[in-house]
């Protein structure tokens, strides 16, 4: 592509069940071998090959550009606490992008763009990151712990310091009364 062209529309066929108001920002074909397939960036979150339903922003732990294929690390909802999700790691998806165009760019923005807080905490049996999430479409913030690999999500003592610490970080960002 020249520098002032830009990447053809994103085919009919290819086009995710956009909610309203929902737009696409980026799209790149995916070239996995598996079959055709296309990732879809939308102001609302992240569209992936073979998923019939959008990944909100708030929900990707982590993407990695590498140049060439794009990592997904979601979050996999493992208690509901008061308040706000124990979640961890689910497994990474890779997709070889044929033309990236856009999409690693408008990733990274959103996903970072999401984040309002994040604090990580070693605990007694493991360690966790206590983040306020922003949703798109929605107001306020959604709250999440993300267990580090090897810690126990059954631990109540552990369980029960993570909803200190979620109280503490509610606390020390909540606007202050005019």
């Amino acid at each position: 592509m020249g520098l002032f062209s830009r990447k053809p529309k994103l085919p009919p066929a290819d086009r995710p069940p956009l909610v309203r108001d929902e737009r696409v920002l980026a799209w790149a074909a995916v070239g996995n071998g598996e079959g055709d397939g296309v990732v879809v960036a939308s102001n609302f979150g992240l569209w992936l090959p073979g998923r019939g339903h959008r990944i909100g922003w708030h929900d990707i732990l982590k993407a990695v550009w590498s140049g060439r294929e794009l990592t997904v690390t979601l979050a996999e909802r493992v208690a509901e606490r008061d308040g706000y999700t124990v979640v961890v790691d689910g497994p990474a998806e890779t997709y070889l992008l044929l033309d990236p165009g856009e999409l690693p760019h408008q990733v990274r923005a959103r996903v970072t763009r999401s984040v309002a807080y994040t604090e990580h905490h070693r605990l007694p049996g493991g360690a966790v990151r206590v983040a306020a999430r922003r949703v798109a479409g929605a107001d306020g913030l959604t709250w999440t712990v993300r267990l580090d690999p090897g810690t126990p999500a059954d631990d109540e003592a552990l369980l029960a310091e993570t909803d200190r610490l979620v109280g503490a970080a509610r606390a020390a960002t909540a606007p202050a009364d005019l």
